[in-house]
């Protein structure tokens, strides 16, 4: 005997089509769970830090930025220097060219020479006035010389050392036209405004140096969110153009300045410093300011639709409710849900909740 084979009749529009949102129930066929990947969460509770969010910029104390200048003026001869170079200290950063540094030297060898012979002169004087062959006067006046010598000398001497001239190095055979600048501190050169060729008067900035052992960020905070803060708060920083290069910090002092733009400083310190972070450099930062335990989803669970947001519930096989929910901050991937309560100890759909909502959307519309 021979048995008849029914084929299977296609599912009527009745049993495929799912209610509207935003309180419909989403039934997949086997064909649909298969071409999507659906894995279901819980609402669980986390330790969350609320963060304030402000900004501000890299800075530097004026003890650890260096301008460097050539107090006579010259012509720059030559320079190695580029902004963001790492220096030694004691490392020449320019050589700087010009005939007062001849002249300089000069008045000293010539100031050394009277100095000596107004020193002989003295000695004659003083030799003849105890043999009363001269003057008390004459002695004095020479006595004079030798002193208005060698204070002449003495400010020569000051003015070659603030230019980097040893004046023991000076002799009749060892003239120099050119001064060597060299680095007052270790850290690296975060502004060049010469090159060679140019010249640079007593009152202009060669270089401008920066010793990082000191750097910090200067943070701009409201007032009203003072009480919110207090030294040895954790910073989380970050600069505008690489918002995913994250540096920590911590607040080291909170100035007692209101602004008038209602704001206050706060300076905070680096965990470890980058190079790349330059004085001047706007940052944005996090200030972690409390901790608490609130109940959260991942945020691939929550949805949005028409400026409302919702998680799917696994009600049975193949099966989901989509229910409307509030939520609170967003934070490292996690989502607060407000009145978690409605949630506790149901399946909510993580991967594929995006998917859901598609599909409902598009039922809706059919």
């Amino acid at each position: 005997m021979v048995g008849c084979h029914t084929a299977p009749e296609a599912p009527t529009a009745a049993e495929t089509a799912a209610p509207t949102l935003p309180e419909g129930v989403i039934q997949l066929t086997d064909t649909q769970y298969q071409n999507t990947t659906i894995t279901t969460t819980q609402v669980q509770q986390k330790n969350i830090a609320d963060n304030l969010l402000v900004n501000g910029k890299i800075d530097v104390p004026p003890q650890n930025l260096v301008s460097i200048s050539v107090p006579m003026g010259g012509y720059v001869k030559s320079t190695q220097l580029l902004p963001g170079q790492h220096i030694n200290k004691g490392q020449v950063l320019a050589v700087v060219e010009d005939q007062q540094y001849i002249q300089l030297q000069q008045d000293y060898l010539m100031a050394q020479a009277k100095l000596h012979f107004a020193d002989l002169e003295y000695r004659r004087q003083k030799d003849l006035n105890d043999q009363q062959a001269g003057s008390s006067k004459a002695v004095q006046q020479a006595e004079n010389q030798v002193r208005e010598q060698n204070v002449i000398l003495a400010g020569l001497k000051q003015k070659l050392r603030l230019v980097n001239i040893n004046p023991d190095q000076i002799s009749e055979d060892n003239i120099t036209q050119s001064i060597t600048i060299s680095s007052p501190i270790s850290g690296f050169v975060s502004k060049v405004n010469v090159n060679i060729g140019k010249y640079v008067a007593p009152s202009e900035i060669l270089f401008e140096l920066v010793n990082p052992s000191d750097i910090h960020l200067n943070l701009k905070v409201f007032e009203k969110d003072l009480g919110s803060i207090a030294l040895g708060k954790k910073v989380l920083t970050y600069p505008n153009a690489t918002p995913d290069k994250k540096y920590h910090c911590e607040i080291i002092l909170i100035s007692k300045d209101i602004a008038t733009d209602g704001t206050t400083e706060v300076h905070c310190h680096f965990e470890n410093y980058d190079k790349t972070l330059i004085p001047g450099m706007y940052m944005n930062a996090l200030i972690t300011t409390t901790n608490r335990n609130i109940d959260v989803l991942p945020e691939s669970a929550v949805v949005s639709f028409e400026g409302k947001y919702y998680v799917f519930i696994e009600t049975g096989k193949q099966q989901y409710r989509l229910q409307a929910i509030d939520i609170g901050k967003n934070t490292d991937g996690w989502i607060e849900i407000k009145q978690a309560q409605t949630l506790q100890g149901q399946k909510v759909v993580d991967k594929g909740a995006y998917a859901l909502l598609m599909k409902a959307k598009n039922t809706e519309e059919e």
